[in-house]
């Protein structure tokens, strides 16, 4: 059984910082890329950021470039994401994703894995 556990969301006012962990688990879990997504309010789900499961090669939305930082702590078994200038419009639930598979690292489509969200509000 594959799990993927959100932690580190919260209320934050707008310049703030969040860490968000991403802790996966499974007995058979052998991903090859790790992303982060998130979902306002009446919107779809979006990329926010993606690592390869070695910790190369992070891809970044463009909305979230040069605040946002994806990693990958090998020892805890971890995605974390650091997000620095947290801005209003950064206000979504925070999904973690796995993929085991190919496919376009961009696309949720290509995730197998869900975790069940961290919710982030950033206050004006």
């Amino acid at each position: 059984q594959v799990q993927l556990v959100e932690s580190g969301g919260g209320l934050v006012q707008a310049g703030g910082s969040l860490r968000l962990s991403c802790a996966a688990s499974g007995r058979t879990f052998s991903p090859n890329a790790m992303g982060w997504f998130r979902q306002a309010p009446g919107k779809e789900r979006e990329f926010v950021a993606s690592i390869r499961w070695d910790g190369s090669s992070p891809l970044y939305a463009d909305s979230v470039k040069g605040r946002f930082t994806i990693s990958r702590d090998n020892a805890k078994n971890t995605v974390d994401l650091q997000m620095n200038s947290l801005k209003p419009e950064d206000t979504a639930d925070y999904y973690c994703a796995a993929r085991t598979y190919y496919g376009n690292r961009y696309s949720a489509k290509a995730y197998d894995y869900w975790g069940q969200g961290t919710a982030v509000t950033v206050s004006s």
